[in-house]
């Protein structure tokens, strides 16, 4: 039998803001543990994110648990490296305890004594709790037909594109429309490339509403709180304005509908651009309804909605629609997937923890195996959850049921 001095409390697994808001929760419970991080406080955020990428949520509420933002431009957006440096000061403020460059290669239980085995790259340690913080959004997906591309294209994922200077010349088509194509679209056209977008039915969010960030508005008027089962993928959102298909037509931008696949030699895409334009336009139009009608039953005092350009500007498509491209017609050198990611658990080695696709099997964070948690999942409990928006609510969420369970002492 394991002695009780050798066995901690908890590990927390990641020191991004999930992780690092679970680790200051349970130091307030008085909770001794461990945070393991494969490279440094915020590595994702450091080496999966553009040159130019900016936070999707503004300064006043881009914070971490207990902090507020008292800078002078609450409304504006944070980039990758000043969101990097927010959290390695508050991991070092709360003198939290992290240790950078360990990564956890083995979550298993030791069954005889009712705890988790942890192994890592530099030793194995035994804990009551293990709370997974890893991230379930940093391993990218591709669709299978992506092997049939031609072999003379360079494909890349949202997670390796840098800059457009960083590329060979030539056009670029970016796969998916959604916050991260939508995004490097956007950087890629600004800097002057020959831009191809395959789009897809997903919303859209107005950077700003009637006088204030629309992520505000989502907060304060209870739209975030969406729960799991009513939540969809994440709309299209630009990072200091509005970015709409049509706006991006409009600075140069070559719409396509769908990617289909490989015929040929040839890529194929879906006739349903129209579809997606007006799907997405509509998604638009019901966010503001619901924030208009939140506004007249608060009895809030806000200025009139005032004309958007990206979503006023009419779309400038291609006549007739582009269903087939060939690369070297076109000069295409480059495909970058935007479309979608997930979670890499492979390392969690306990029965009924993981799904048929080696996701995490939990209900709000909480898995069947007890002690065995998931902290920053997206979508997890609401439509906040995956966001800096929810850790503070969430954390202190799992740090009770931690509590609550019996395995610890406090």
């Amino acid at each position: 039998m394991t002695s009780r001095a050798d066995v901690l409390d908890a590990v927390v697994v990641g020191a991004g803001w999930a992780g690092l808001g679970v680790s200051h929760a349970l130091a307030g419970k008085g909770i001794r543990h461990r945070v393991f991080e494969r490279g440094r406080i915020g590595e994702t955020w450091r080496t999966q994110r553009w040159d130019s990428f900016r936070m999707n949520t503004p300064n006043l509420l881009t914070v971490m648990p207990g902090d507020k933002y008292d800078g002078p431009d609450p409304e504006g957006v944070m980039t990758r490296d000043a969101f990097v440096a927010l959290l390695g000061d508050f991991a070092g403020r709360h003198a939290l305890p992290v240790e950078a460059g360990t990564s956890v290669t083995n979550l298993t239980e030791e069954r005889e004594d009712g705890v988790f085995r942890v192994t890592t790259s530099r030793d194995s340690v035994l804990a009551r709790v293990a709370i997974v913080a890893a991230g379930s959004l940093n391993v990218p997906k591709r669709p299978a037909s992506a092997v049939a591309l031609p072999s003379g294209l360079n494909q890349l994922d949202a997670s390796d594109y840098r800059s457009a200077a960083a590329l060979s010349e030539g056009a670029v088509l970016v796969v998916g429309s959604a916050q991260s194509g939508g995004q490097i679209a956007e950087d890629l056209a600004v800097a002057g490339r020959t831009v191809f977008l395959a789009t897809s039915r997903v919303g859209r969010l107005p950077r700003t509403y009637r006088g204030r960030d629309i992520a505000i508005w989502l907060v304060e008027s209870g739209l975030f709180d969406m729960p799991r089962k009513d939540a969809t993928a994440r709309p299209t959102l630009g990072a200091q304005h509005t970015i709409s298909l049509q706006s991006l037509s409009v600075q140069g931008v070559v719409l396509l509908g769908r990617f289909a696949g490989v015929e040929g030699g040839r890529l194929r895409f879906e006739d349903d651009l129209k579809e997606s334009i007006r799907f997405a336009d509509e998604a638009a139009t019901e966010v503001r309804r619901q924030i208009d009608a939140y506004i007249q039953r608060a009895g809030i005092d806000a200025p009139l909605a005032e004309p958007d350009p990206a979503e006023t500007v009419a779309a400038r498509l291609p006549r007739p629609p582009i269903l087939a491209l060939d690369p070297t017609g076109r000069g295409l050198k480059t495909v970058i997937w935007c479309t979608g990611f997930q979670g890499d658990f492979r390392w969690i080695r306990l029965p009924g923890a993981l799904d048929s696709s080696g996701q995490p099997v939990h209900r709000d964070g909480v898995a069947r195996l007890p002690g065995l948690y998931f902290a920053g999942l997206d979508f997890a409990f609401t439509r906040r959850s995956g966001t800096i928006l929810a850790i503070a609510e969430e954390a202190a969420r799992l740090a009770d049921h931690i509590v609550g369970s019996g395995r610890v002492r406090t």
